[in-house]
């Protein structure tokens, strides 16, 4: 449990630092089209890392795999997405477009996997 909330605890900073600097700092360096793939790495990113928060109070309660299972892939949709958005942002290596749509593939299977959540905590 305590790794998941030094996850969130990172991952909530970085999204809110990331915004910050989009908004401010690197504006002036940055075009706009990479400040609006910034503000959206961090706008996704902030979602997620509430959602895992909101899993993980409620899995203390209600321990059930599927909410291990929702955590991972918000996760890692985190990772994949936001993370490859702020990098090609920064650095312009173009085959980071491609991981972006696998993120955001991860983000849209956590969704779905709360559907699992929902039954198993219906029964």
């Amino acid at each position: 449990m305590k790794k998941i909330w030094i996850f969130i605890a990172i991952s909530g900073a970085l999204a809110v630092s990331m915004g910050a600097m989009s908004a401010h700092m690197l504006k002036d360096m940055l075009v706009p089209l990479d400040i609006a793939r910034i503000q959206t790495a961090a706008t996704y990113q902030m979602y997620h890392t509430l959602i895992i928060a909101v899993l993980a109070v409620y899995q203390q309660y209600n321990p059930l795999k599927a909410i291990n299972q929702s955590q991972w892939l918000f996760g890692l949709g985190i990772v994949f997405f936001s993370g490859s958005l702020y990098l090609y942002a920064f650095s312009k290596i173009h085959p980071l477009v491609f991981i972006t749509p696998i993120g955001g593939l991860l983000f849209i299977l956590g969704w779905l996997s709360l559907v699992r959540l929902a039954i198993k905590s219906s029964k």
